[in-house]
């Protein structure tokens, strides 16, 4: 597989959507089209739908009475958006220099190269791109070798193309969500046991699952959420978010459990709406 083509949405399922609610959407939907680099799709009152070539990656939706999520809240940790290829990384790291953007972190994870930084309501963002799978170190378990290695921004600036940056490059996507819980084993239990995605590597205090042997489409995490409680209503931050499923076969057995467990579901026209054990608002389609 060369770099580019996405191993993360080739998978039997995978995040492609994620909303946010905030409190200011003039500001931040500019912020996530100036210096993300994501386009209108749609814009209603008081909704701003972003993307890339069309595709919709991001929902922004104004309550302007919606209270900040505290720190230690359950939500969101980060959206990853995944870049094609690392020439794109290098591209929106050169942009991101001349926006005067500061970043949080530069780490190299091993599977992936990764930029971070938060949008102007504290929601944390990973702009990232994958090595091929081939590159990466897979264990006899089917896990999957991951690191927090010092990134060299200087090589990776080397290879920015010389032509102005015009947003996210053609193919980008929603590589992984990375969420904060309450019970790291606890969501296990929910994402692996219920919805099927298979533990892929462990840091201290996180969990990284995935389908179809990616590093993680979602990851969790108790590093500033530890014992938190579901998510309130009417706060800032992660709405909800959805996982696509390329498989119909995996789709209905993934249904099927859920109504064995009894997990409480409604049908929408986007597909089934559920919620993990912190309230966090998951949309299943395929």
């Amino acid at each position: 597989m060369t770099e580019g083509s996405s191993f993360a949405l080739t998978t039997p399922a995978f995040v492609d959507h994620v909303e946010l609610t905030v409190g200011d959407l003039s500001t931040v939907s500019s912020f996530y089209q100036r210096v993300i680099g994501l386009s209108p799709i749609e814009q209603h009152a008081g909704e701003d739908v972003l993307g890339v070539g069309g595709r919709p990656l991001l929902t922004l939706t104004e309550s302007r009475d919606a209270a900040p999520a505290p720190r230690s809240a359950a939500g969101l940790f980060h959206i990853a958006f995944l870049l094609p290829t690392r020439a794109d990384l290098a591209h929106w790291l050169s942009h991101a220099g001349e926006q005067n953007v500061r970043l949080e972190g530069a780490s190299d994870h091993l599977v992936s190269e990764a930029l971070y930084l938060s949008d102007p309501e504290g929601n944390g963002i990973e702009i990232y791109r994958d090595r091929r799978p081939d590159e990466w170190t897979y264990h006899d378990d089917g896990t999957v070798e991951m690191a927090t290695e010092r990134l060299d921004l200087r090589a990776l600036l080397a290879e920015t193309p010389h032509k102005p940056f015009a947003g996210m490059a053609d193919g980008t996507a929603v590589g992984h969500i990375h969420l904060q819980v309450g019970d790291v084993a606890q969501a296990e239990g929910f994402y692996r046991d219920i919805l099927g995605l298979k533990v892929m590597a462990h840091y201290p205090g996180a969990s990284f699952m995935a389908t179809g042997g990616y590093h993680h489409h979602v990851a969790v995490n108790i590093w500033n959420s530890r014992k938190a409680e579901p998510r309130q209503k009417n706060i800032r931050g992660l709405a909800g978010y959805r996982l696509h499923y390329n498989d119909v076969a995996t789709f209905e057995s993934t249904l099927a459990s859920l109504r064995e467990k009894q997990i409480p579901m409604q049908q929408t026209d986007k597909g089934w709406g559920i919620s993990d054990p912190w309230n966090i608002g998951i949309t299943l389609s395929a």
